[in-house]
């Protein structure tokens, strides 16, 4: 635990930091994107927090951030100090999430391991609609779906890019479509209003979830949690988002085992609009992921 003598002597090292050390380095580096105290203090708190300190931190920052936070903004700026971090990048970064700058468009896909993840093509309906209509697949679902319906989704899916930036990538294996991972935001309005609050950018962004679908035989090959991984790390860096909840029925244990892999937290339940009273998926589990804690995990 720290000590009011460890927090005070790391308070100290902030301030010198942002008021002493960085402008008087920036003299030394013209291509540095700032040069002012304040505006390394809003770099670095931002980094630390996963979005504008302000949604999360009562001013002033010095005195009120959490001393795990105020110990990464600290080590955030000696990294820039020692030539390794890039302060135009975390710079940019801050201006994403404070809308200063706007999102860069989608890339056409993003490269894994043996997999990548791309936007969708009209010629992966048929593998779409097969796996929607896999009983096994659909397991967690109220019932599989007609082809019609699977059409429908797909095109649904494939529009979240042009409408918010990001959306469900295709996910592509050596054998073709395999499935979707990706993020969205929620088209139902969902009763998480007690388990999510209003203190953090969820209330300014609007909620996006995390979610996978995919076919059989590309389950146990790691396209769920590796195709999450890097759906994220877009979402989070190019797309400013500040956090990123998912939810699935309590009984779906296979897809909370990958949350909790991603490193997300379970916050608690909610019972799902969607479905009747007494339906054994009615109850579900909502988990979330902060920005900062994706990156300080280093889960990408």
């Amino acid at each position: 635990m720290t000590t009011p003598g460890e927090i005070a002597a790391q308070q100290r090292r902030w301030r010198a930091l942002v008021d002493e050390r960085l402008p008087e380095a920036a003299a030394r580096h013209p291509d540095w994107p700032v040069s002012q105290n304040h505006c390394f203090a809003r770099i670095l708190l931002d980094n630390a927090c996963g979005g504008p300190w302000r949604e999360s931190v009562a001013p002033p920052a010095w005195a009120n951030m959490p001393p795990e936070r105020l110990a990464l903004a600290v080590s955030l700026g000696e990294a820039v100090l020692a030539g390794r971090q890039d302060l135009a990048l975390l710079n940019h970064r801050s201006l994403l999430w404070r809308r200063k700058r706007p999102v860069p468009p989608p890339p056409s896909s993003l490269s894994g391991d043996g997999f990548s993840l791309r936007r969708w093509r009209l010629s992966d309906d048929a593998p779409f609609a097969a796996l929607c209509a896999d009983p096994e697949v659909m397991r967690y679902f109220p019932s599989p779906k007609t082809a019609r319906e699977s059409q429908t989704e797909a095109r649904a899916l494939a529009r979240r890019f042009e409408e918010d930036g990001f959306g469900p990538w295709a996910v592509e294996a050596p054998e073709g479509f395999c499935g979707f991972v990706g993020c969205w935001r929620p088209a139902r309005p969902l009763p998480l209003g007690a388990l999510i609050g209003q203190e953090t950018g969820l209330a300014r962004t609007g909620l996006v979830e995390i979610g996978w679908r995919l076919a059989r035989p590309a389950w146990g090959r790691g396209f769920a949690i590796r195709g999450a991984r890097l759906a994220l790390a877009d979402a989070f860096a190019r797309c400013a988002l500040t956090e990123i909840v998912a939810y699935t029925a309590e009984v779906n244990a296979p897809s909370r085992r990958v949350m909790e892999r991603l490193g997300m937290s379970e916050v608690g339940g909610f019972d799902h609009p969607a479905l009747a009273e007494g339906h054994p998926l009615r109850p579900h589990r909502l988990y979330r992921l902060a920005a900062a804690d994706f990156r300080a995990g280093g889960a990408a």
